[in-house]
């Protein structure tokens, strides 16, 4: 039941960073955002793997933390850099 109420928390944390990409104009405060709303959906999925007891759905969040968010940020800063020229 508590990590029932935790994932709704979670969701409505999901709304600002939604908010924030969708009235901004500035590319790299659209990727940060981009990069929050990946982060809190995979930890999203980690508590939907452990209320599930799957541990397959658990690693797919693992690699999504791990890997996702470092080619974001990556693309981000390379389009930041990008624009300073």
């Amino acid at each position: 039941m508590n990590l029932e109420i935790v994932l709704i928390a979670m969701i409505l944390a999901l709304l600002i960073p939604i908010y924030e990409a969708w009235k901004s104009d500035d590319t790299w405060q659209k990727m940060l955002a981009f990069g929050s709303i990946s982060s809190k959906v995979a930890i999203m999925i980690l508590v939907i793997s452990v209320l599930r007891d799957d541990w397959m759905i658990g690693v797919v969040a693992a690699i999504i933390l791990t890997v996702g968010n470092a080619a974001l940020m990556l693309l981000a800063h390379i389009l930041r850099r990008l624009g300073e020229v």
